[in-house]
């Protein structure tokens, strides 16, 4: 009976034997091939994320200390693409933002991301686009405009010089335009708020379109219901998920908007955290093959500066979300006018006592730097009208609607 049991026993683990080898070997090889396949989507991330558009407007800037990162965010208010040849008209059609020869390379979105390394919570500050600073970068403009036009500005005047000693070739002209103009938002932007911008990003009006249907909408709140026909914006009150043709609309409107402007700026406050919201949510960050078609996207409309280690950041963004990223709109003094157009005179000296409160000083002071020294606030202007009471810029109302975790806005 004993070698019964012995010899069926013997044949029983005969029998399950092959089965548990094969489902080991199964199991290796789904593990093998998940690890593989993870490894092959990392490695055309890194891919992608190297063929997007890279930019030298930062070699040799100085950098933040102790880890931290200054990131400047420039939204550019241009209807072309990177080799400056006018976007589709089908684009420009569900864009619903006019011709292409409108618009020029104002930087119509300028929001400084301050990433800190004890991965405190984050800070977005953002500079309106008409506060009237002191240029920076734009050979013989070394006086006041409005700090949107630094970009357009130093990019007309480089193309002028090429043009100048025989270049005619037009992308050549648009590359080295554009980089002229990237140096000297970043030049400006630094001065003007007295800190380090250790890495930049730089996107086009499209690319609010493209990154919004790439992520399958993008969560927003408005306080109340809006309809403008000249941004195309009509939303209800609520919160709401808005395509990729309804978020260029929604970031663009100004009209109708107690605030104007400013009001627009906290939009595209709104925006980005709707969009990281969203990213996170939807498990973007750690999916190789949802962070794949968002690079892919990225690339006909995002150009970074060279060496930005964006593998390293994108595990970083991860925890901006979920309400990590503290908003503020800079103060500005008063509305004024120089020349016939509406200014935001500013104070430079509390802008850059604000800015290093929050988040500390520059890496390394020096008069003869750009922003070593500040100008009075309003000098150079002329024509301004009298003071007049702005809204409130410190982004602190109290939202009517509940979010659900996104900043509801007007």
């Amino acid at each position: 009976m004993s070698a019964h049991r012995r010899k069926t026993g013997q044949g029983t683990r005969g029998a399950r034997g092959p089965h548990r080898r094969i489902g080991r070997a199964l199991l290796v090889t789904g593990c093998a091939l998940a690890v593989l396949a993870g490894a092959t989507g990392w490695y055309l991330y890194d891919d992608l994320a190297g063929s997007i558009g890279s930019s030298k407007a930062l070699k040799g800037a100085e950098k933040s200390q102790a880890g931290d990162l200054n990131i400047l965010l420039m939204g550019l208010d241009s209807r072309r693409d990177q080799n400056g040849e006018p976007l589709p008209d089908s684009v420009l059609d569900k864009l619903h933002a006019g011709s292409s020869d409108i618009g020029g390379y104002n930087t119509n979105t300028l929001i400084l991301l301050h990433v800190p390394a004890d991965g405190g919570k984050a800070k977005a500050f953002s500079i309106p686009r008409d506060d009237f600073v002191t240029m920076h970068g734009v050979p013989g403009d070394t006086g006041k405009q409005k700090i949107k036009e630094a970009y357009g500005r130093a990019k007309a005047k480089r193309e002028e010089q090429l043009s100048g000693q025989g270049v005619k070739d037009n992308r050549q002209l648009e590359r080295e335009g554009r980089e002229a103009g990237r140096k000297a938002s970043l030049d400006t932007v630094r001065a003007f708020l007295g800190v380090p911008i250790d890495h930049f990003a730089e996107l086009n009006l499209a690319g609010f379109y493209h990154v919004a249907d790439a992520l399958g909408g993008v969560p927003v709140c408005l306080n109340k219901a809006v309809k403008d026909k000249n941004s195309g914006a009509d939303f209800p009150a609520g919160r709401q998920t808005l395509n990729g043709q309804q978020s260029l609309a929604f970031v663009r409107q100004r009209m109708g908007l107690d605030g104007g402007d400013l009001d627009r700026t906290r939009r595209q406050q709104a925006f980005l955290a709707g969009a990281t919201k969203k990213l996170n949510d939807a498990g973007t960050f750690t999916d190789p093959v949802k962070l794949l078609k968002l690079i892919n996207t990225a690339k006909q409309d995002v150009v970074t500066d060279e060496g930005w280690d964006l593998m390293s950041f994108v595990k970083q963004a991860k925890n901006l979300s979920g309400g990590n990223v503290e908003f503020t709109t800079l103060p500005i003094e008063r509305f004024g006018s120089n020349h016939g157009t509406d200014i935001n005179v500013v104070d430079d000296m509390k802008i850059k006592r604000l800015i290093a409160e929050q988040i500390g000083p520059r890496a390394t002071a020096s008069p003869s730097a750009p922003g070593g020294a500040a100008s009075s606030p309003g000098a150079g202007s002329s024509g301004s009208t009298p003071p007049v009471a702005p809204p409130p810029t410190t982004d602190e109302r109290k939202p009517a609607i509940d979010g659900g975790g996104i900043p509801c806005v007007d």
